[in-house]
């Protein structure tokens, strides 16, 4: 009991704690100097939105930018505010600082639209291109405000979708002149699935389904639960569906299962290379397998060797190194 009491007042502080620093917080942000600082409205320029527009970007990217932009920008940049004139107008180059593959330079540009429709941009580089360290990614020129203010979340799209796009092409490179194809999961970033793909894209690699919609594919909780792969794929095949139906399989004898009930594709979780090629034996062209499970850019060639179709590497997104790139002023 006298354990309980100490819980029920050690929570009670708590909660008091929260509401004080709730209510500290809510004043401070009920300055008359900060509300001062105007930000940029993403929203009601039509001319920011006619530049952004023309980048022919998904609605879904689009979403994305302007949430980082809200992230970052809040209530206003208020050090940026404080010390750029409103007029003021400068250049700046975005440099890259290590060799790899160049990915988000469209997000990048983006960014800065977003802020402030009048910046242009010049650059030899593409995404999905290969450049060197010192490299200049791309040149700016505009609003002083808009190029520091979008700096931070331009280059947060550019580190993290370079670095996903350099490690995908160092897979694929990897399994040159083999038949397979490497491609993603969804071990992406919550809210980040987008931009994610389209970096591993810009690597050379491919995608594997977006999400639990656009592709049925029935994992071993799946296959528990229904008590076999035939009944799973059964159940599926009964609701109606007409996407394409990919099984699971950690053994052999689960890989015949799967072929004895036409499945199209299979996945061999954590498998043996030695499974892996009994694999593809018995399937002899029937189904596309993809080899999944632990795997390194170590041992990816070996796994490519054994014959599978594609090869799905979670690592490609949730793993690959940001990028080194900064964005420097140009006077």
């Amino acid at each position: 009991m006298n354990r309980l009491k100490i819980f029920v007042s050690k929570l009670q502080a708590g909660i008091a704690t929260k509401r004080a620093s709730s209510l500290a917080f809510s004043r401070i942000n009920s300055y008359p100097d900060v509300l001062s600082i105007s930000t940029p409205d993403f929203k009601s320029s039509q001319h920011i939105n006619e530049a952004v527009q023309r980048l022919a970007l998904d609605d879904e990217i689009l979403a994305i930018i302007r949430r980082a932009l809200d992230e970052d920008t809040g209530s206003g940049d208020i050090t940026t505010n404080s010390i750029v004139e409103a007029g003021a107008t400068a250049a700046a180059q975005i440099i890259a600082k290590q060799n790899g593959i160049a990915s988000g330079l469209i997000i990048a540009h983006a960014v800065f639209l977003m802020i402030d429709g009048g910046v242009r941009f010049s650059s030899n580089i593409s995404d999905g291109d290969e450049v060197r360290c010192g490299q200049v990614l791309m040149e700016l020129k505009g609003s002083a405000r808009a190029i520091l203010t979008g700096e931070r979340t331009a280059l947060n799209f550019l580190g993290r979708m370079s670095g996903i796009a350099t490690l995908t092409h160092k897979f694929v490179e990897a399994v040159g002149g083999t038949k397979a194809v490497i491609l993603d999961t969804r071990k992406t970033a919550p809210g980040l699935r987008t931009i994610d793909k389209l970096a591993v894209r810009n690597g050379g690699g491919g995608n594997h389904r977006f999400g639990l919609y656009d592709m049925v594919l029935i994992k071993d909780n799946h296959i528990d639960s229904a008590g076999s792969i035939s009944d799973a794929v059964r159940r599926v095949r009964a609701s109606e569906s007409h996407l394409e139906i990919e099984v699971e399989a950690k053994t052999i004898k689960e890989v015949q299962e799967a072929l004895d009930r036409g499945v199209g594709r299979i996945l061999l979780d954590n498998m043996s290379l030695a499974q892996m090629r009994e694999a593809v034996a018995i399937n002899d062209g029937r189904a596309k397998l993809e080899a999944s499970g632990n795997v390194t850019l170590e041992n990816v060639r070996e796994i490519a060797e054994t014959g599978v179709d594609l090869i799905s590497v979670g690592a490609l997104t949730h793993s690959a190194p940001a990028f080194d790139v900064s964005l420097r002023w140009v006077k």
